[in-house]
């Protein structure tokens, strides 16, 4: 994957395909499938990277058992699905007395898969890591498990520590690059990334890539220095006080390369 081998002109040129680096979305109303209606633009998308979980041996190695634990923390719908994956393949049986601390309502209503939510014992944070620390806080008796991939950011264990409780993290699953060879002659005039873990993914697949003329969008601080350690240069940046999502961004963007 590259863009053309000619010399970045003054004006951006304009922009008729998008490849976004995230699963399609699952819902009609998608900001993504308007800006394509609305921009004249095609827009694709293709997960740079995927979730493969951890095996209960491996588990095991990191000297976890889950019995100890009185408290889980979840902070992701993957969190949710390999937390139980793993109690099953140990033959756990997680307790009623079980208590989850959620790190949004949405990871909480995920929960309901596994567990009757009623009868439960389910804290539920606002949407935030920091914002779910007071609730875990108010139990510092308790014994916390932290199911989390390999790429766990690193605030998560130093609010951890800060709040006195008793915790430990284990990797269930990791995140991987997914094999892009698909897309090796085929050229997009943006490319949206958000996560490091995509750029990783992006020079995993084609060592080789050049920049050129192709535009780089980019959600969050972690990402633009991933994607400028690279070389990249990141021409559509989100959020901002401006365009605080990624489709407003790529909105502005278009709109300004578009009308010559």
């Amino acid at each position: 994957m590259a863009s053309s081998d000619t010399a970045q002109t003054v004006a951006p040129m304009k922009v008729k395909t998008i490849l976004v680096s995230q699963p399609e979305p699952k819902v009609e109303n998608s900001p993504y499938f308007d800006l394509e209606e609305r921009q004249k633009v095609k827009i694709d998308f293709v997960p740079f990277i995927h979730v493969e979980g951890v095996g209960s041996k491996e588990v095991r190695g990191q000297k976890i058992d889950l019995s100890e634990f009185t408290a889980i923390i979840l902070t992701s719908r993957n969190a949710v699905d390999h937390y139980f994956r793993i109690a099953e393949e140990m033959r756990f049986k997680v307790p009623d007395s079980m208590k989850y601390f959620c790190q949004s309502e949405a990871v909480a209503l995920y929960l309901q898969k596994y567990v009757v939510y009623r009868k439960r014992k389910i804290y539920v944070g606002k949407r935030t890591f920091p914002e779910l620390s007071p609730l875990i806080k108010k139990y510092k008796n308790e014994k916390y498990l932290l199911p989390s991939s390999d790429k766990l950011k690193p605030t998560v264990p130093a609010l951890l520590d800060d709040l006195g409780v008793k915790w430990k993290q284990g990797t269930f699953y990791k995140t991987v690059a997914s094999d892009l060879s698909d897309l090796r002659d085929v050229f997009y005039d943006v490319l949206v990334f958000f996560s490091p873990s995509g750029i990783e993914s992006l020079f995993k697949n084609f060592p080789d890539f050049k920049q050129n003329e192709t535009r780089i969008a980019v959600f969050g601080n972690s990402t633009i220095k991933a994607a400028e350690a690279q070389g990249l240069v990141c021409n559509i940046q989100a959020p901002t006080p401006e365009t605080p999502s990624m489709t407003m961004a790529l909105k502005k963007y278009i709109k300004e390369a578009n009308k010559k």
